[in-house]
């Protein structure tokens, strides 16, 4: 019964977060209809209706409000007594929620998690992967992995490797319409533009320190960065992508460097990083060594022109 409950609990956290039942279950890695039923059990054992529905909206009651703080202790009070007994017991246990972007479900989590599981039965890792730019503290995860560049925030930053970017093609692509030859030759081709987690208004090609910049006019407008990695292995055009990511295909013959000379940086000539932000305060040991060992493994990169 107090499983029942913590479930029950957890469910209703995070709906009252998402406002959305549906998405609520995506996070938790379970259907809408269970999340549903935990629900429905949670408020027949408070005897409160918890949530007000619509098929536009879904917003807490009044009861909803006031157990919204005291569920959210109960689900901290849990995952400490877990740490204590992993430190007692001296092996992990418990869950770890965390997001990250749709391609590192194509390179380096699939490795690291089969690894981690392995060692760590007692563990339950909930990965929700998506490419914008997630909260942790709204989203209740124990860290968000991002690339790019780190904003400051009340968040604490996780550098996990730098790397850079490139615009990559398909050997079809190039064959069928040409190499562009300089930069402003780019507008004569089918450019692959990735929306999320914003869309970049130029990109800032970098050689030998000097930044020139130029406007991409995209043909394709894609909001994962897996969708825009297939789409240019399909020859639908040249994309800006990251070498963790596309140098595997190089090596395979199925990707080109497209200006191997250049690569893109910000505006101001910075490099990005993949890195994980966490809310403050104490880490589970759990989850420092699952932030080790996605740093640790940390893919190749393209070498420095």
């Amino acid at each position: 019964m107090a499983l029942d409950m913590l479930r029950e609990m957890d469910a209703f956290v995070s709906v009252a977060h998402k406002r959305s039942f549906v998405t609520a279950a995506r996070a938790l890695g379970r259907s809408p209809s269970a999340v549903t039923r935990a629900i429905q059990a949670l408020e027949d054992h408070t005897g409160a209706k918890l949530f007000n529905r619509s098929a536009s909206a879904v917003t807490l009651t009044e009861a909803g409000e006031r157990l919204l703080p005291h569920a959210e202790r109960l689900l901290d009070v849990q995952r400490d007594a877990a740490d204590e007994l992993a430190a007692l017991t001296g092996s992990a246990q418990g869950w770890i929620r965390i997001a990250a972007p749709e391609a590192l479900a194509c390179r380096v989590l699939p490795q690291v998690l089969s690894g981690f599981c392995a060692k760590h039965r007692q563990v339950t890792v909930d990965v929700q992967y998506s490419d914008e730019a997630l909260d942790p503290l709204q989203g209740r995860f124990d860290f968000v992995i991002r690339g790019a560049f780190a904003q400051s925030s009340e968040l604490i930053g996780y550098p996990l490797w730098g790397y850079r970017r490139h615009l990559y093609a398909s050997p079809e692509y190039l064959a069928r319409e040409g190499t562009p030859e300089g930069i402003d030759a780019l507008q004569g081709h089918s450019l692959i533009l990735h929306t999320a987690p914003r869309i970049l208004k130029a990109w800032h090609f970098c050689r030998e320190g000097s930044i020139s910049s130029f406007r991409p006019q995209p043909r394709l407008r894609l909001g994962s960065g897996v969708a825009v990695l297939h789409s240019t292995l399909a020859g639908a055009g040249i994309a800006r992508l990251a070498d963790w990511l596309a140098e595997p295909e190089v090596r395979a013959g199925r990707l080109v460097r497209v200006y191997p000379d250049y690569h893109l940086t910000s505006s101001s000539g910075q490099d990005p990083q993949m890195h994980a932000v966490y809310p403050t305060g104490e880490v589970p040991a759990r989850v420092r060594e699952l932030l080790q060992a996605v740093r640790a493994a940390r893919p190749q990169q393209s070498k420095k022109p």
